[in-house]
């Protein structure tokens, strides 16, 4: 079943596990320094989780790990051939926006994007911001700076970023209101921006994860505003991105 036309559409992905097929923060470590790896999901429940993995990128630059490393990794992360497809096949249609809301860095997302042919796939990305410094360390630090006001969000957002603010932010940006707009995710810190769509909205929800479990019982009991697309592989989120 296709979705009825429109003129003005804005398309929003989380990126790990939802336009990736992977979480970049992990299978660097993963990959490079599984004992880094090991660590970090020791210490998860104690510090948050953009400071760990800065914390552990140092570490592994400490440990003799390189940009060029690092940089061969992501690009050898699960992408699959299907979302590149789908999103490639959407972007050439026209009439769509593409924003990317991702709690990983800015780093990660254009050096796997860059990859897969697809550097221009996003009008604009709001995550992390990450840089490299001249000895090859990447510098990582949250979007909302610790040490200045934080946001407000009681659903859950991890404390770097509130994707329901953030999502309202990048809309007050680009005026006028799109006529409708499809999110992509999986994670629970998708939730949030998921309960303020409105009804000619869609979520294309990844199942069996985080964002899955918080949307069931809300769908259920009818108080999800939005409409719910359910996908399991790329290739399910290819056919529902081609009926848009």
């Amino acid at each position: 079943m296709s979705f009825p036309p429109v003129e003005r559409q804005l398309i929003v992905f989380d990126f790990d596990w939802s336009l990736a097929d992977q979480d970049s923060d992990r299978w660097v470590f993963e990959v490079l320094a599984p004992k880094l790896r090991k660590k970090m999901k020791e210490l998860k429940k104690e510090v948050q989780w953009t400071d760990l993995v800065a914390q552990s990128l140092k570490e592994l630059h400490e440990l003799g790990g390189t940009k060029e490393e690092i940089e061969d990794t992501l690009r050898i992360m699960p992408f699959h051939p299907a979302m590149v497809r789908g999103t490639s096949a959407l972007k050439s249609r026209g009439k769509t926006t593409f924003f990317c809301l991702s709690n990983a860095n800015i780093v990660f997302i254009t050096t796997i994007l860059k990859s897969k042919g697809l550097e221009n796939l996003f009008d604009e990305i709001v995550t992390n911001p990450a840089e490299w410094d001249p000895s090859g360390l990447l510098k990582l630090r949250r979007r909302i700076d610790p040490s200045g006001p934080q946001h407000e969000c009681k659903v859950g957002c991890s404390p770097n970023m509130c994707k329901g603010d953030e999502l309202e932010a990048f809309l007050k940006r680009h005026q006028p209101e799109f006529d409708r707009i499809v999110y992509v995710g999986d994670g629970s810190n998708d939730f949030c921006p998921v309960l303020r769509l409105r009804k000619q909205d869609v979520v294309f929800c990844r199942r069996y994860r985080g964002l899955y479990d918080l949307i069931r019982p809300y769908e259920e009991e009818g108080r999800l505003h939005c409409q719910v697309r359910y996908w399991t592989g790329a290739w399910e989120a290819e056919a529902l991105l081609d009926q848009l």
